[in-house]
């Protein structure tokens, strides 16, 4: 197998919510800039200049740094966000000591002003809506505690800071979902693109090895004979490898077609539809077991020359699933036998497994013609219901 060529990698994927990030920078520094200016018009009245000077100041550093950080996806922690939020909100109740009384009791903009809803953004894009709703309630507390007061002004206040944090942190959920399906998309397009590109290259080199031996040694006989089967076991198991499909869908579903496929050996032939056969995980996995189980049934009561025969069917509203195989079958009063020994073994846990699942199970087996398990389990879930009877001597083994 050649291997001179570089497994593909799945492209980085660039974070929807960046360009929410690009646009809280900007609003903070738009409202900086009001800030500014409404501190050199109101300077002199206010109760405490300097302290009013050195909350401009923080605000400053402060929106330089954060505007740094948040230029990067790195920067964009939750510890940083947090940080943030504490901080606007610690500097907008520093007008409890630089608003006059006067200032209180009017619509006048504190010093913080509309700088203090930059902390709400900054929540909103990084948690969502959740998150920016809660960073609203807390700078309305802080806009309410500063004032003492209720009025409409302040319940406009209240209205655009919360609304803010909800309007934004759902743009801000939507982007990241759809981050995450795309993440998922790439993944699975880079992992079918290197599945490909290892199909070709075994294709190439090492099945057409095993096929050469399978061929060259069955002719020969003997102990090559041996070593013939072995490699048509490997040329069985390498195809079905990579033949099998991703499982994972962006809808969290899998591909049982895929997973059985993997279970074809020299001895077990499976046959499924040419479409991918797409079932939630727990069904898909359970599905998967039932069929391990039934194979497991056969190596330890057909022998181990046996043959089975896997056939799934996709029909509109259920799955159909057999397992057969062309062992000695089932000889008469051997189940009664067994069910008064308490002698249930794997049979029961196939039974129950599709019980648990809502289906139904049938076991079609005679001395000297096989045994057939055939099992139908709804593609929605359903109230699991009691086996049906064997259509000709049904019971476990």
């Amino acid at each position: 197998m050649t291997g001179s060529q570089a497994a593909p990698t799945p492209p980085q994927v660039a974070d929807g919510r960046t360009p929410l990030w690009r646009g809280h920078n900007v609003f903070r520094v738009v409202t900086f800039l009001y800030a500014a200016f409404w501190f050199g018009m109101n300077y002199s009245s206010y109760a405490r200049p300097w302290l009013a000077a050195i909350c401009i100041s923080c605000m400053a550093v402060w929106t330089v740094f954060t505007i740094w950080r948040y230029r990067t996806r790195a920067g964009r922690t939750n510890l940083l966000v947090a940080t943030d939020v504490v901080v606007v909100n610690a500097l907008f109740l520093l007008n409890e000591f630089i608003l006059t009384e006067a200032h209180m009791n009017t619509s006048d903009p504190s010093v913080v002003t509309v700088w203090h809803s930059t902390g709400v953004t900054a929540a909103a894009v990084q948690w969502g809506m959740k998150g920016g709703v809660v960073a609203g309630i807390l700078a309305a507390g802080a806009n309410l505690l500063i004032r003492g007061r209720i009025g409409s002004d302040m319940a406009m206040d209240t209205l655009l800071l919360v609304g803010v944090g909800l309007v934004i942190g759902l743009n801000s959920d939507t982007a990241r979902r759809s981050t995450e399906r795309l993440a998922r998309a790439l993944r699975a397009e880079a992992a079918t693109a290197e599945r490909e590109r290892l199909a070709r290259s075994i294709h190439d080199s090492v099945l057409q090895v095993l096929a050469r031996v399978r061929r060259r040694g069955a002719e020969l006989g003997g102990e090559a004979a041996e070593l013939a089967e072995l490699a048509g076991e490997q040329e069985i198991k390498l195809r079905s490898l990579i033949a099998t499909k991703p499982e994972s869908t962006e809808d969290g579903e899998t591909d049982l077609a895929a997973r059985l496929q993997v279970l074809r050996t020299a001895r077990v032939h499976v046959s499924v539809p040419g479409n991918p056969v797409r079932l939630t995980e727990q069904l898909s996995a359970d599905l998967a077991a039932v069929v391990r189980e039934a194979l497991a049934n056969v190596d330890k009561h057909a022998g181990e020359k046996a043959q089975a025969w896997v056939l799934l069917e996709e029909l509109p509203d259920e799955i159909v699933l057999s397992v057969r195989d062309d062992g000695p079958g089932i000889p008469d009063g051997r189940l009664d036998e067994a069910a008064a020994e308490g002698r249930m073994g794997i049979a029961k846990s196939i039974r129950g497994r599709v019980t648990a699942l809502g289906g139904m199970i049938t076991l079609d087996t005679a001395p000297g013609e096989g045994t057939e398990w055939e099992v139908r389990v709804p593609r929605a879930p359903e109230t699991p219901r009691a086996p049906r009877n064997a259509r000709r001597r049904g019971g476990e083994r």
